[in-house]
């Protein structure tokens, strides 16, 4: 196991290649929150600084947590070789769609459909390890549901179905989208 300030020019690469990672969350009181992520939507922007574009989905606890409490992880981890796992350590920020700063943020990932916001990660260390107990895979290929089915959904119905979801599964407030990405 070795630790670092900032990522190195290997960790980004070894990012680069990951096709899922894990974001962890916590806030006082409330669950800890573990998500797995995938598609295009991971970003290094330098040396000490990380974002990912959430889409819109089932909940939004890493807003809640990030507010409350601003620490993060998230996670890569090899599935193939060698073995490696990756950990992200820093305090995490978000925007939301239609806020200011979305679309700067915005322009660094592809033009999914139902970007609701972006999470923004001040590294604070970078930690690696074996991953020698992590099985090899293979990617047969990405989903395209969520996708899809933002795509498919109707703007102002989206919208509507979400502004009462105010509130984290642990009653933590969220800020919700009011607007769709142009």
């Amino acid at each position: 196991m070795e630790f670092f300030d900032q990522l190195t020019d290997d960790h980004c690469a070894f990012i680069a290649r990951q096709p899922v990672f894990f974001v962890a969350t916590a806030a006082d009181g409330a669950r800890i929150n573990l998500s797995p992520k995938g598609m295009d939507t991971f970003r290094v922007l330098d040396a000490n600084t990380v974002a990912y574009l959430d889409l819109g989905g089932s909940g939004n606890e890493t807003q809640a947590h990030l507010a409350a409490d601003g620490r993060i992880t998230v996670m890569f981890c090899a599935f193939d070789n060698p073995a490696l796992i990756l950990r992200l350590y820093g305090r995490g920020t978000f925007t939301v769609a239609g806020e200011a700063g979305f679309d700067a943020l915005a322009v660094h990932f592809p033009d999914y459909p139902g970007r609701r916001q972006v999470f923004t990660i001040a590294i604070e260390s970078v930690q690696t390890s074996c991953g020698w107990g992590v099985p090899r895979m293979t990617l047969e290929k990405e989903r395209a549901t969520l996708a899809r089915y933002h795509a498919q959904s109707d703007p102002g119905a989206y919208l509507e179905k979400i502004a009462s979801r105010t509130r984290s599964i642990d009653g933590l407030p969220v800020r919700v989208q009011t607007v769709i990405p142009a």
